[in-house]
Order: C-alpha cells, then structure tokens, then sequence
C-alpha cells in the first residue's frame, strides 16, 4: 500500500490554532493543512509570529503539508488580477518560512484553445510565480478537476519552471466527468499534496461532494495508483466540521495501516 502521510485541514474549523492542533494530534494526523488568511495572512504575520507558528506544530509533532491560498477570482480573471498575484508569492514566502515550501491554489480553468483571450493572462501570471518559486525554493501546487489530468500535465510542461505542481484532487476531476484514476498517473512526477475528498452520484446526471469514504470514489484503488506512481506526501482530508475530518482520517488509517 501507498506509503503516504496522513493529514487533516484545518481551513475549515473555527478554533483557535492551539485548539485545533492539538484535535489534530489527538486524531492521529501528521500534519495538517492551513489557509494564508486570518491569523495566517501573510501581512500580518510577523517574523515573530512565524517562529511562534513552527513553534506550536512543532510541540504537537506535526508538520505543515500545505499552506492554502484563498482566492476570490482564478488567474484567468483580468480584474485586479496583479494584487492576487501579490497575493500568491506572499503566501509562497511564508510557505517557506513555515516549512512546507508548497502553497496549494485553485488558478481556474485553462484555456482550450490557443486564441483564448485568457491564455496569456494564466500564462503570464503562472510564468511570474513559477519563477518566484524557483527564486525562493517553494512550489505552487494548482487544483485539479476543471480539465483531465493528461490536459493539466500538457499545459504545465510548456513552462520551463521546476516550481509548478499539482494538488490531486479526485472528488473535483470525477464532478468534472473526468477518470480520477487515469489522471493520478497521467499527473506522475507532478502531484506534490492530495486533497482527499469524495464524491457520490446523485442523479444520473448530478454528483456532489460527501464525507469521505460514502462516495463513489475507490480508494483503494486510488492508493495502489499512488504507489505505481510513487506519490508519498500528503493525503489530507477536508471536511465541514471536526466529526467529518476524523472520520475521514479514521478512514484512511484503516486502508493504510
């Protein structure tokens, strides 16, 4: 079985981060997962306050797998389009600081055609972020699920930058009508974190987002994808309140113990 480490998000909870740490222990994870927001807004977080954050994982023995980036608009958005560029080294700079090196952000939907007037704007901000990160040592890992995970690997191998990475994502590529198998290995060498996540069908035509392991998704044979592909970071599991996450942590453990 994959030899992955198993992490929980914390983007989702309310508590305060010493509180939601330790529940984070207490469930077993390894690490966790954190959003560039809040108390975390990289503005606002000192040099001092960044020490204090490795601080506190440290003392509960977890490591920081990814530092979230929320955006309002992807990077195919014109509209103030420089600030969330801003924005997103920001986040890579105190991804550094904090450990992980890897900010995960969801930059929109690619272009399908060559003359779309959002190719350029996606090219050109992931050409300056890629070599931000190949400046400052910190990769940025974009979602998957708008397009297929051979379409994903296409696009990123234009770029001559070692800083951009994939964050895996099956339940968003199966609600796309993409085959999450497929993509894990079309995406080799390039996933850097999993988001693990579910997803059921609802109606023939409909399917939504579920605790993890009530969907549709097999992820037994999601692992045994990540050991042929030899994927060992981070799965980390999001959920809407704490009862969600750990029983998809629980999950998880009992396929990989």
């Amino acid at each position: 079985m994959a030899k992955i480490k198993l992490g929980v998000s914390l983007r989702s909870l309310a508590w305060p981060l010493r509180r939601a740490l330790q529940e984070a222990q207490r469930a077993g994870a390894q690490g966790v997962e954190m959003a560039a927001q809040g108390d975390l807004a990289p503005r606002g977080l000192s040099q001092t306050g960044r020490r204090e954050v490795r601080h506190l994982l440290s003392s509960y023995d977890l490591a920081l797998g990814a530092l979230f980036c929320p955006l309002r608009h992807g990077l195919d958005v014109a509209d103030n389009l420089q600030p969330r560029i801003d924005f997103i080294m920001e986040a890579m700079t105190l991804a550094f600081d904090l450990g992980p090196r890897l900010v995960v952000v969801q930059a929109g939907k690619l272009p399908d055609k060559d003359d779309d007037p959002r190719l350029p704007l996606i090219r050109e901000s992931l050409e300056t972020l890629g070599r931000h990160g190949d400046r400052t040592g910190t990769t940025l890992a974009l979602d998957t699920g708008n397009e297929s995970g051979a379409t994903l690997r296409s696009f990123l191998d234009r770029f001559d930058s070692g800083s951009l990475a994939v964050n895996y994502n099956p339940a968003s590529l199966l609600i796309a009508g993409h085959n999450p198998y497929q993509a894990a290995r079309a995406l080799i060498g390039r996933i850097k974190h999993v988001h693990a996540e579910d997803a059921r069908a609802i109606n023939p035509n409909r399917l939504e987002r579920v605790p993890l392991g009530h969907g549709d998704l097999d992820w037994l044979q999601l692992l045994a994808s990540f050991e042929e592909i030899e994927y060992h970071g981070f799965a980390t599991v999001t959920g809407e309140n704490p009862a969600e996450l750990g029983a998809g942590l629980k999950f998880l453990q009992r396929l990989t113990g």
